[in-house]
C-alpha cells in the first residue's frame, strides 16, 4: 500500500507501517479459515510463493492480487484496507484520505468515504493513466452495486459482457456478478469517482 506523498498515512502510520499490517491481516484471514496457503493459492489461482511472499511484507500487492484475495474472502478492497485501520472517523478530511498506488497498473485509489460499521455505501477516487489496462475475474461480494461518474477524460468499462464508453460527466451503473474491467483509451488519464454499494 503506497501513499503518493511523504506525510504519514491516517492514524500517524506511514505507508510501510500500513503495507506490514496489510500482510498481518492477510494472514490472519487465511488463518481464520484453516485454509493453507496450498489451499489459498488454488482459490485464488495466484502461486504459492507470491502469497508466501505477500503475506511475509517481502511484496506490494498490486491492484488485481488484491482483487483476488478480496474475492475469496468475501470483501471489497475498501473494506480489506479498513481493516488495517482503527474504526474510521464520521468525516474524513481530503487530507486524511487512505491513497493506494498500483504502479505497475498505472491505477491510483483514494478512499474518499471509507467502509463504516452499518453503512452499506462507500465511496472511491479513481485515477488511471492513459493505457492503463485492469482486469477483475469477479466482483467481491456478487451482485455489488456500482456507479462510476467520470470527471475528467475517458474510461472504458466492461461488465456484464459489454463494453460501455464513459465520458466526463457520464454515470455508469449496475450490479456486477461477474468479470470486469477498466480501461483508459487516453490520450489524458481518467479520474472517476465509484460508489460502491452492497447488495
Amino acid at each position: 500500500m503506497r501513499s503518493t506523498g511523504s506525510e504519514a498515512a491516517p492514524g500517524g502510520r506511514t505507508p510501510e507501517e500500513l503495507e506490514a499490517r496489510l500482510a498481518v491481516r492477510l494472514s490472519e484471514l487465511r488463518g481464520e479459515r484453516g485454509w493453507s496457503l496450498d489451499e489459498l493459492a488454488r482459490r485464488a489461482e495466484v502461486s504459492r510463493s507470491t502469497l508466501s511472499r505477500l503475506e511475509r511484507g517481502e511484496i506490494s500487492p498490486t491492484a488485481s492480487l488484491l482483487g483476488r484475495l478480496c474475492a475469496v474472502y468475501g470483501r471489497t478492497m475498501s473494506q480489506l484496507l479498513a481493516e488495517v485501520e482503527s474504526e474510521p472517523p464520521q468525516l474524513v478530511r481530503g487530507r486524511r484520505q487512505e491513497v493506494w498506488t498500483d504502479r505497475a497498473s498505472g491505477f491510483t485509489r483514494r478512499s474518499v468515504s471509507p467502509p463504516h460499521p452499518g453503512l452499506r455505501g462507500e465511496v472511491v477516487e479513481g485515477v488511471l493513466r492513459a493505457g492503463a489496462d485492469i482486469a477483475y475475474d469477479g466482483p467481491p461480494v456478487p451482485g455489488l452495486e456500482q456507479h462510476i461518474w467520470v470527471l475528467e477524460g475517458v474510461l472504458e468499462v466492461t461488465a456484464g459482457g459489454h463494453v460501455h464508453e464513459v465520458r466526463a460527466g457520464d454515470c455508469l451503473r449496475f450490479r456486477l456478478w461477474g468479470r470486469s474491467r477498466f480501461c483508459c483509451p487516453g490520450p489524458d488519464p481518467v479520474r472517476y469517482a465509484l460508489l460502491i454499494v452492497l447488495p
